[in-house]
């Protein structure tokens, strides 16, 4: 296969392994998502709609446990790729940041815990290219991982949130959803937390590199 082939751990793969196409098809429907999401509400007539909006949470859930299975594939099977060392987190990053997009149109999220996420992504991206530069690798940590998995879940939860208040304005649904947006919040407010930590944590890991 030429240059899309290599050896790791005496397997020898290529780019298309399945971890690598659950990947691809994650990316490919992150527009899906967004589509249906945006289609759900149209703040210019008021309209919404139940279908696409329940079809929007699915799909996000979907695509956030997805998460794990293109990881498990790539390990218990010996097929890790520098394809998808590059590809898996532009998929988690492209997941929430087009998923915070729209819930800040809906009024859910606040535009500063949308900038400050972005801003870590950014400056933690930057810092991995300094030190691959340098031949160190900057795996993600537990920390990072339980921050992504904490911005998955609330964002998540704010969908359904959504979802449910297109259903009915009966008092009883009325709670549901008002249960489920304090809790929406508490989790984003954690995963804002847990940002700003990490990306301290991954700058002071690697201060020895940035400084010399």
């Amino acid at each position: 296969m030429g240059s899309s082939s290599r050896s790791h751990g005496g397997a020898k793969t290529g780019v298309w392994t399945p971890a690598n196409i659950v990947t691809c098809v994650r990316i490919l429907f992150i527009p899906v998502f967004m589509v249906l999401a945006d289609l759900s509400y149209r703040s210019e007539t008021g309209v919404v709609d139940p279908a696409l909006a329940f079809a929007a949470f699915a799909i996000y859930v979907v695509l956030s446990l997805t998460d794990k299975v293109d990881g498990y594939l790539a390990r218990s099977r010996n097929e890790i790729t520098d394809f998808g060392k590059f590809l898996d987190p532009i998929a988690d990053k492209l997941l929430v940041v087009s998923a915070l997009l729209i819930l800040m149109d809906l009024g859910y999220v606040n535009l500063w815990f949308v900038f400050i996420i972005l801003v870590r992504e950014f400056l933690v991206s930057g810092l991995r290219m300094v030190a691959s530069a340098a031949g160190v690798v900057v795996a993600a940590d537990k920390l990072g991982k339980w921050k992504t998995a904490t911005t998955m879940v609330s964002i998540c939860t704010y969908l359904l949130t959504f979802a449910l208040t297109t259903l009915s304005a009966a008092p009883a649904m009325s709670a549901v959803c008002v249960g489920l947006l304090f809790v929406s919040d508490v989790l984003m407010g954690i995963a804002v937390a847990l940002t700003v930590i990490s990306g301290i944590q991954y700058f002071w890991n690697c201060r020895e590199i940035i400084f010399g």
